[in-house]
């Protein structure tokens, strides 16, 4: 092959990529495993509700998220109530808390879980997780909310 010869040949097509080759969403999870905090939580609800948040994600008080300063978007932290130990897994959708002494603000449905809607805030440890606990906390919360079939009822042919 001669000089200017490789420029004369047609460029090999790229395939086009499918659907199939497609990354999951979930393995965009970023890894804050090794993410510790601890400090005052506080949650916040009805106001919020239904507005956008940092990631784009419509506020739900009752879904299990949080807001936080500094962790990445779409990461998992476990948050415990240290007066109690109740624990929850939350995703960080949003970004605060903007109240000072606050290291991260909760929805209504983690802080009822956690124990502490009515005092309104809580010494909390937050632990941060890999893509593989995020994943398995996402597969337990979907498959506790799935009805369960009463199993003294009759089944239906």
């Amino acid at each position: 092959m001669g000089y200017g010869e490789a420029a004369a040949q047609a460029p090999t097509p790229t395939p086009e990529p499918k659907l199939a080759d497609a990354k999951p969403i979930d393995e965009d999870i970023p890894d804050v495993s090794n993410f510790k905090q601890s400090g005052r939580a506080s949650w916040y609800g009805k106001r919020f509700n239904g507005r956008k948040t940092a990631s784009g994600e419509r506020y739900n008080m009752h879904a299990m998220t949080a807001a936080h300063k500094t962790l990445p978007l779409a990461s998992y932290v476990r948050v415990t109530n240290t007066s109690n130990q109740k624990a929850v897994v939350v995703k960080i959708n949003d970004r605060g808390p903007y109240v000072r002494g606050r290291v991260i603000d909760l929805s209504y449905a983690a802080a009822r879980e956690l124990g502490l809607q009515t005092a309104g805030t809580a010494h909390v440890k937050i632990e941060g997780l890999t893509q593989e606990e995020a994943m398995a906390s996402r597969s337990e919360v979907v498959a506790s909310a799935s009805p369960q079939r009463d199993p003294s009822l009759p089944t239906h042919p």
